[in-house]
């Protein structure tokens, strides 16, 4: 297994795991879907270094992207020293493998190198067995909150709560 950054050859793939994540989200009934994302925002986190890949015998199981701001999502965390995991997708070959826990490792590691105190993500809606999974997986739950301002978010972010959580680090 290994984590490294994703690059523009990469990103046929990436939408390809995307759309596979969308499907299996429409056949659940309380979850929240994803939208279509536009490519220019994956070009630009890929160009910037903030798109992931787990490689497992040379394939893709694994995609997702960090920020370090999130201002929208965590209004009243917004000057917080983080990194926001977003939009994390699973080949389907590798499901179970527990990715979720594998990336935390990963940025535990990569927020003790560059100094950042929190390793935070949300997913929308009630969507139990997700939010029990982050839990698992060591995230703190903080609950939903419905966002004030949603525009410029992705199109699922609109009308929906967001469920928040995070690890805080030791430093």
């Amino acid at each position: 297994m290994t984590i490294t950054n994703a690059t523009l050859t990469d990103i046929d793939t990436i939408f390809e795991l995307y759309k596979i994540a969308s499907d299996y989200q429409k056949t659940k009934k309380t979850v929240v879907v994803w939208p279509d994302f536009e490519r220019k925002m994956v070009v630009s986190e890929i160009k910037e270094n903030r798109q992931f890949k787990l490689i497992i015998n040379n394939t893709v199981a694994c995609v997702w992207a960090i920020a370090f701001k999130d201002e929208q999502i965590w209004e009243t965390s917004k000057n917080d020293n983080a990194i926001y995991i977003h939009r994390i997708a699973t080949n389907p070959k590798f499901r179970g493998q527990q990715f979720v826990s594998k990336i935390v490792a990963w940025a535990k590691n990569y927020a003790k190198t560059n100094a950042i105190d929190y390793i935070r993500l949300d997913t929308l809606g009630n969507n139990t067995d997700l939010i029990d999974y982050y839990k698992k997986s060591g995230f703190d739950f903080l609950g939903m909150f419905e966002l004030k301002n949603t525009d410029g978010l992705p199109d699922h972010y609109h009308n929906q709560p967001a469920c928040l959580f995070q690890i805080q680090l030791e430093q």
